[in-house]
């Protein structure tokens, strides 16, 4: 009979552990999104019901201020241009965005926040902070820094 393997790596790697605590952070930016008085009901409502999800973050962190090309935005994203466009197309329906002519090409077309948009990217900061405030407080200021530190660097230039 062979000896049976270690089995405890597989629930305890660095990869396993940051994405849990990546999940935990979006839900709990999601959440606070879902009670800010600010964002639109309909999209908090769409937020506490689970249906935004962290795929739709996306659109929410890598669209440019000043609108993006959807090849541009699925590739900062790290998405297939497909799958990017199927959630800029939930979101346009949602009212965050709009697609509309590239004045630099008229074959392209830009994706860009609406008023209603820019209302939850302000919402967006705002649980951000709040959440990376509360993971401080569970954590401590200097273990926070340090794993700030450390993600920066493993990440690279292309964060």
């Amino acid at each position: 009979m062979l000896p049976q393997p270690d089995e405890a790596w597989r629930q305890t790697h660095l990869g396993r552990l940051l994405g849990h605590a990546s999940r935990r952070f979006d839900e709990r930016v999601l959440s606070l999104m879902a009670h800010n008085v600010d964002v639109p009901l309909a999209l908090s409502n769409l937020a506490a019901r689970a249906q935004v999800g962290a795929a739709h973050v996306h659109v929410t962190r890598h669209l440019a201020l000043d609108g993006s090309r959807l090849t541009d935005l699925a590739q900062r994203a790290g998405m297939t241009k497909q799958a990017m466009g199927d959630l800029v197309t939930q979101c346009e329906a949602w009212g965050l965005v709009v697609r509309k002519p590239d004045p630099l090409d008229a074959r392209a077309r830009l994706v860009t926040f609406t008023d209603t948009g820019l209302a939850w990217l302000r919402a967006f900061r705002d649980a951000v902070q709040q959440a990376e405030d509360e993971f401080r407080a569970e954590v401590g200021k200097d273990v926070a820094t340090v794993v700030a530190l450390g993600l920066e660097a493993y990440a690279g230039p292309a964060a």
